[in-house]
């Protein structure tokens, strides 16, 4: 058999796999925007519908988010909390998956606009819409704090956060003057929720199990983790015993926790990169890591 009757072969079969599979094109098109937990429940849940799924994400990959702590902190690989969203919805047929941004939804048109990165404003008609694009991280007015605490949504923001964490140990061990120290070692995080909570404790056991025999020239125990919250008290949705029980859990790792103290300024010290935190407008720290 010839190389031109192989080709031609072999495309008959990839249109014929493509026919096998295709929906119609009379049938309803449902257009997802979002590939975390509720979009792709959302897509599972049509997996016999007699419709068109189209799913659209900023990324290729469904993101675990609960454990985006442990990424940050050096105890799990990014790949391990991911995975591509077209092998998780392999085998749903009636699936289509998009990586691209949606920027806008015309609904008198009934499509929405994506932006990939080699085109932009490409509309996606639909019969039905679904967003599921989830939630950002709130500064609660103070945006201009974003540039100096980044928050814990991604993958990247995880990675970013890990390498500050440990860049951080690696400047104080070459540091010679060892009253820069403290700031370098002081590890600032705003919020006591779950994430912040989680992240002090991890912090806290990075540095206690994991970092405390690698350096020579500093004690990597002696870094000072601040956990403050505005609120009277961390975990303010869960029950008051167990948030007494995660303060005194904190506070025996050595974290310092300061519900009752929101965060009023933080700017950048000249030259240094550290971040300087106002809190009460009477309280100050300088921080070489600042999470929010």
């Amino acid at each position: 058999m010839n190389q031109a009757k192989a080709a031609s072969m072999q495309s008959e079969l990839e249109l014929t796999r493509e026919r096998k599979y295709a929906m119609p094109q009379s049938v309803p098109c449902v257009v997802i925007v979002g590939g975390g937990f509720a979009g792709l429940a959302a897509a599972r849940a049509l997996k016999k519908a007699a419709v068109r799924i189209i799913l659209i994400d900023r990324t290729n990959h469904h993101l675990f988010q609960p454990l985006l702590y442990q990424v940050a902190t050096a105890v799990l690989a990014p790949g391990q909390i991911s995975s591509p969203i077209r092998e998780i919805l392999r085998r749903q047929k009636n699936t289509t998956v998009i990586m691209g941004e949606v920027t806008g939804v015309d609904k008198d048109q009934r499509c929405v606009f994506v932006k990939s990165p080699d085109r932009e404003n490409v509309p996606v008609k639909y019969d039905y819409l679904i967003l599921a694009t989830g939630v950002r991280h709130s500064y609660f007015g103070h945006d201009q704090f974003e540039k100096f605490a980044p928050g814990l949504k991604s993958l990247a923001n995880a990675v970013e956060i890990r390498n500050k964490v440990l860049r951080a140990f690696e400047q104080a061990e070459t540091e010679e003057d060892v009253s820069r120290h403290r700031d370098l070692l002081t590890f600032v995080l705003i919020g006591g929720g779950p994430t912040g909570v989680e992240m002090a404790a991890a912090i806290a056991v990075l540095v206690r199990d994991s970092l405390r025999s690698e350096f020579r020239r500093i004690d990597p125990t002696s870094a000072r983790i601040v956990l403050l919250d505005a609120a009277p008290r961390l975990l303010g949705s869960f029950s008051e015993s167990l948030s007494q029980a995660a303060k005194k859990q904190l506070e025996r790792l050595g974290v310092e926790v300061r519900p009752g103290h929101a965060a009023d300024q933080i700017h950048c010290i000249a030259r240094s990169g550290w971040q300087a935190v106002t809190w009460r407008r009477s309280s100050r720290d300088a921080t070489g890591t600042l999470c929010w």
